[in-house]
């Protein structure tokens, strides 16, 4: 009878055991590697969808920093108890200008101002509609982020219907970076509908 009971909390101790490792497991990786989230809204389509799945790379920002053109998934100034996705379009020290409709970058010191080639993942009612806020008033009038440093400036890829780094404000003051801390990965695929299935990859700007 001792050894059946000996037995018995062996194996209860042992699914225990197991379930403790499995959960730890589980839990590191949604912390530092890999991350499920919903989209919600359509700021960013064509590329994202409304309620697809996407799965999020963390580790990629731990060895690593966001690299402009990177879809992300952050904590909006605005209001960090939310997480938006949006893409990064403004590097540390880069002057983003909007003017005309387009998006226009100086990188750090140069004096040399680069049209931003966009067309790889903006629609046609998109490209040339990269308006000051609010994104859709058509307001063409050029106006400059100076990014700061472990800062990030933002886009929607729907240049019309995005909340971004253009409309971000906290206590009525324009707001319009994002802290480098508050960028939680990379996305890395759409996982679900599986009709939708593919790996997102960084676009080239070509300077």
């Amino acid at each position: 009878m001792a050894d059946r009971q000996r037995s018995f909390w062996f194996h209860v101790l042992d699914v225990v055991f197991n379930i403790v490792v499995i959960v730890a497991i589980v839990a590191g990786i949604r912390t530092f590697l890999v991350s499920p989230f919903q989209v919600e809204g359509s700021s960013m389509i064509d590329t994202l969808e409304d309620k697809e799945y996407i799965i999020i790379n963390k580790l990629a920002y731990i060895v690593g920093a966001p690299e402009r053109g990177d879809v992300v998934v952050f904590r909006p100034p605005n209001d960090p108890a939310k997480f938006y996705v949006k893409r990064i379009i403004g590097l540390p020290g880069d002057t983003v200008i909007l003017r005309d409709g387009y998006v226009y970058l100086k990188e750090g010191d140069e004096s040399v101002v680069h049209k931003l080639d966009e067309s790889a993942y903006l629609l046609e009612q998109n490209e040339g509609h990269t308006f000051r806020h609010p994104p859709s008033s058509g307001d063409k009038a050029p106006i400059e982020y100076d990014v700061p440093a472990d800062s990030y400036f933002l886009l929607g890829d729907n240049r019309v219907g995005s909340l971004d780094s253009r409309s971000f404000t906290v206590d009525g003051e324009l707001t319009p970076f994002v802290a480098r801390g508050e960028i939680k990965g990379r996305v890395w695929f759409v996982a679900l509908p599986v009709t939708k299935i593919h790996a997102l990859t960084l676009p080239q700007y070509g300077f």
